[in-house]
């Protein structure tokens, strides 16, 4: 571990009977990082955050904090703050007495309320000391969860899926407050979360799972523009994937029929793979007589660009989105189009078998 790493596992796996939940996972996390653990429900990405603070313990492997082994201390000795998905707070205590509940003891009580008065301040609630839960919103509650966390000066604040509750605007709302919040108070964070766009707004880095393993870590923008594997891509951002077999070097034919330019490196002639690309990266112009041919199926106003989805012509019929600027000009409903894709922006992955 480095002089920055706040914290480490090695190799965590967690078995319940038969079923591994995860599986030999290793990763590190800065002062100050924001983390964020992203993939499907039931990939293991809460387990791991129980695993971390010492609600669960592990059939294998290490959690070390400051490089101190604490794989078998209590949470309590861990200092970390977790905020669950459904905040836990305390219905019949007011809220003062609920961010009280996490300081340690043996405060006074003017350094007890002094204390709440300023975690309040933080967390942009002054004045509520004396409410109780059920007279906050969602997103107040919300706030009042993470004061309590951060009662006890934990080093590392754990977030698990805290926005999932709330209604869509305020969920955007509470994203661009709790990365502020994050920021001012440099404390490490690993949050939990399945929405991906969650996670790159948030997110320094972060941790893709499937089925209790970890399939790529980076910031988010690198892997956005470079997913691992076909998983990745679909997972992380929207992106169309269709069969193809490499037909020869730098082109791939469709299921659907036609053959399109691609990067084949590492790939031999007639290997099956799965070709993705994002729909912001394809366009209906090019050169005469190439690209993928199809039919336009619906066009979907979405704001800042419309959603185009092409029908390809051939046995395979798969259907594309195309992400067009809303100002653009788009084909009509049930007109013959081409498809032109941005190499930076097509990937060939081996064909995998699934996993859940």
């Amino acid at each position: 571990m480095s002089g920055d790493t706040a914290f480490e596992v090695r190799g965590l796996t967690k078995r319940f009977g038969a079923t591994t939940v995860v599986d030999a996972v290793s990763f590190a996390a800065e002062r100050g990082e924001f983390v964020c653990l992203v993939g499907p429900s039931g990939c293991g990405k809460t387990t791991l955050l129980r695993l971390l603070i010492g609600l669960e313990t592990p059939t294998s492997g290490e959690v070390r904090l400051d490089g101190e082994d604490v794989t078998r201390a209590a949470p309590s000795a861990r200092a970390m703050g977790m905020v669950f998905q459904s905040y836990a707070l305390f219905p019949n205590l007011k809220v003062a007495d609920n961010i009280a509940f996490g300081m340690k003891r043996g405060l006074a009580k003017a350094e007890r309320a002094a204390r709440v008065a300023a975690l309040l301040d933080t967390v942009g609630l002054p004045g509520l000391e004396a409410r109780l839960p059920a007279e906050l919103s969602g997103g107040q509650q919300q706030r009042v969860a993470i004061a309590r966390a951060l009662a006890a000066d934990p080093n590392i604040l754990l977030l698990d899926e805290p926005l999932a509750a709330l209604d869509p605007q305020l969920r955007e709302q509470l994203r661009v407050e709790l990365k502020l919040l994050q920021r001012r108070l440099g404390v490490t964070t690993v949050m939990v979360t399945h929405d991906q766009e969650e996670a790159m707004a948030l997110a320094d880095r972060v941790i893709v799972m499937r089925a209790g393993h970890i399939e790529q870590i980076g910031a988010p923008e690198a892997v956005y523009a470079a997913p691992a594997n076909a998983f990745v891509a679909s997972f992380f951002g929207p992106a169309n994937q269709v069969a193809g077999q490499v037909a020869d070097k730098d082109l791939v034919r469709l299921a659907a029929g036609p053959l399109l330019p691609a990067r084949t490196d590492g790939l031999a002639n007639g290997a099956s793979v799965t070709v993705a690309i994002r729909p912001e990266s394809l366009s209906f112009s090019g050169p005469p007589d190439s690209g993928a041919p199809g039919r336009v199926q619906a066009i979907l106003f979405a704001g800042a660009y419309v959603r185009v989805e092409v029908r390809l012509d051939g046995p395979a019929s798969d259907l594309i989105m195309v992400d067009l600027p809303a100002d653009a000009r788009r084909p009509a409903v049930g007109e013959a189009v081409r498809l032109y894709a941005d190499l930076d922006r097509l990937w060939l992955f081996p064909r995998e078998e699934a996993r859940s």
